[in-house]
C-alpha cells in the first residue's frame, strides 16, 4: 500500500567538503578531500595533526545569535542541515501536518565540547558559573529538540546514540516509524561535532586515528598503508515521507528506502566481531527488509573507516553476505574525502547513496594507491565512476558492535 512506501523528499548538510549539499557532493564526485591541518585546537598536544573540519560555517541564517549562543555546535550543525533540508522538500509545516511530523537526530557523543568548557569554569569559579542552558547544550537529544522547537515538527521526537552508526540508526528507526503509520513525514540524520580536546585524546590514546601528517592523503580507506580513522564534523538531514504525502504535495522524489538491519556483535567494546559476523547478519537483514535478492544491490556505501580491522571485515562480511555478486558490485568510502563524522557519518552517507542514485555515479575511494589482498573488492578506486544505478545498500557500524545497513532504491510509481 502507498502509505507503507517511505520516500526520501529533502536533503540538507554541512561536512568538511562543504556547507550544503551540493558544494558537498560536487567536492565528492570530483574526488577532493575535506580534510587538512588541525586549527582548532594545537597539534603539539596529541599524536595527530590532521582533521576533517567545517569550513566557515554560519549558523546565523538559521537561528539568531542569542538562540545560537545556548546550543552546542552540534546542535547548531543539525539545525543548519535540518532547515536545508525542510527548504529542499519544499515543506512548510504548518499546525494541520504538525503532529505528524517528526524529528529523529542521532549523535554519538552530543555536547561533549559543552561539558568540555563549563567544567573548566565549575573548576576554577564554583557552580554559579557553570551556565543554566549547560544541560541542554550538552544531552545528545537536544539536537532532535532544538530542530523540533526551530521548525515548529511535533510529531515523535527522538535520538538514537549508537556511536558511529547513530545517523544511519535514526534513518532507519525514522523509517519505521513511518511504515507502521506513527506519523507521514519524520526529519532524520546525525551530527556531531567532536573537535574537542578530549574526543582527540580519547581516540589517540585508542590508537584509532591516522597518524599520517599529510592531510591528503590521511583517510585511505581499503588500501595497505592505512593506519587510522581522520576525525571530521557537521551533519546530515533527510526528509523521509509517506509516498502518499509526497504525491500530494507534489514533492521531488530522490529515492526510496526499503530496507533496514540492525545488529549487535556481542564481541568488543571497539573491535569489531571477526569475520565480521554482526555485519553480515545486519546487510542480511536489510535485503529481508526490503524483499530484495542480493544480485540486485548495484552499490555499497561501505562504513570503511581506513581503520586495519574494520575495512577488512568488511570486506569479508560483504563476499559472506554476497557471494560472488561482492565482486560485481562496486563499494566504496566516501570517508576517504569527508574523514569520519562520527554520529553523522551515516547521515551524510545516506544523502551520498541518494545523489549516486540520481545522478548515475559512484563516488571514489580515494588514496587507494596500494592494494590489501585481504581486501579485494571493487572500491572504485581515485576517480568516480558512472554507472547507471538502481539499488545502493549503506552500512555503517559503531563502538559497542552496533551494526547498521540501509537499502535505498530509485523510485519507480
Amino acid at each position: 500500500m502507498d502509505n507503507k512506501r517511505v520516500v526520501i523528499t529533502g536533503l540538507g548538510a554541512v561536512t568538511p567538503l562543504g556547507n550544503n549539499v551540493e558544494d558537498t557532493w560536487n567536492s565528492i564526485k570530483k574526488g577532493e578531500s575535506g580534510i587538512g591541518p588541525m586549527t582548532k585546537m594545537d597539534p603539539a598536544n596529541y599524536p595527530v595533526s590532521v582533521a576533517a573540519e567545517l569550513k566557515d560555517f554560519d549558523v546565523s541564517p538559521y537561528v539568531d545569535k542569542k538562540e545560537a549562543r545556548r546550543m552546542d555546535p552540534f546542535v547548531q550543525y543539525a539545525v543548519a542541515a535540518s532547515h536545508m533540508a525542510v527548504k529542499d522538500a519544499n515543506l512548510e509545516i504548518t499546525e494541520e501536518i504538525a503532529p505528524r511530523t517528526g524529528v529523529w537526530i542521532g549523535s554519538g557523543i552530543g555536547g561533549m565540547g559543552t561539558y568540555e568548557s563549563e567544567f573548566e569554569k565549575f573548576q576554577k569559579k564554583g557552580y554559579r558559573r557553570v551556565s543554566p542552558f549547560f544541560i541542554p547544550m550538552m544531552i545528545p537529544d537536544m539536537a532532535a529538540g532544538q530542530v523540533s522547537i526551530s521548525l515548529g515538527a511535533k510529531g515523535i521526537n527522538s535520538c538514537t546514540v549508537t556511536a558511529c552508526a547513530s545517523g544511519a540508526n535514526s534513518i532507519g528507526d525514522a523509517f519505521k516509524v513511518i511504515q507502521r503509520g506513527d506519523a507521514d513525514i519524520m526529519i532524520a540524520g546525525g551530527t556531531e561535532a567532536p573537535m574537542i580536546q578530549m574526543a582527540f585524546a580519547g581516540f589517540s590514546s585508542a590508537k584509532a586515528l591516522s597518524l599520517n601528517e599529510d592531510p591528503a592523503k590521511a583517510s585511505r580507506p581499503f588500501d595497505r598503508n592505512r593506519d587510522g580513522f581522520v576525525m571530521g564534523e557537521g551533519a546530515g538531514v533527510v526528509i523521509l515521507e509517506t509516498l502518499e504525502s509526497a504525491k500530494n504535495r507534489g514533492a521531488k522524489i530522490y529515492g526510496e528506502i526499503t530496507g533496514y538491519g540492525s545488529t549487535g556483535d556481542a564481541h568488543h567494546v571497539t573491535a569489531p566481531a571477526p569475520e565480521g559476523e554482526g555485519a553480515a547478519r545486519a546487510m542480511s537483514q536489510a535485503l529481508g527488509d526490503a524483499g530484495i535478492s542480493r544480485e540486485t544491490v548495484d552499490y555499497i556505501n561501505a562504513h570503511g573507516t581506513s581503520t586495519e580491522l574494520n575495512d577488512k571485515y568488511e570486506t569479508i562480511a560483504t563476499k559472506t553476505v554476497f557471494g560472488d555478486h561482492a565482486y560485481k558490485l562496486a563499494m566504496s568510502s566516501t570517508k576517504s574525502m569527508t574523514g569520519h563524522l562520527l554520529g553523522a557519518a551515516g547521515a551524510i552517507e545516506a544523502i551520498f547513496s541518494l545523489k549516486a542514485i540520481n545522478e548515475s555515479i559512484l563516488p571514489p575511494t580515494i588514496n587507494h594507491e596500494e592494494a590489501d589482498p585481504e581486501c579485494d573488492l571493487d572500491y572504485v578506486p581515485n576517480e568516480a565512476r558512472s554507472k547507471e544505478i538502481q539499488t545502493v545498500m549503506s552500512n555503517s557500524l559503531g563502538f559497542g558492535g552496533h551494526n547498521v545497513a540501509l537499502i535505498f532504491e530509485k523510485y519507480a510509481d
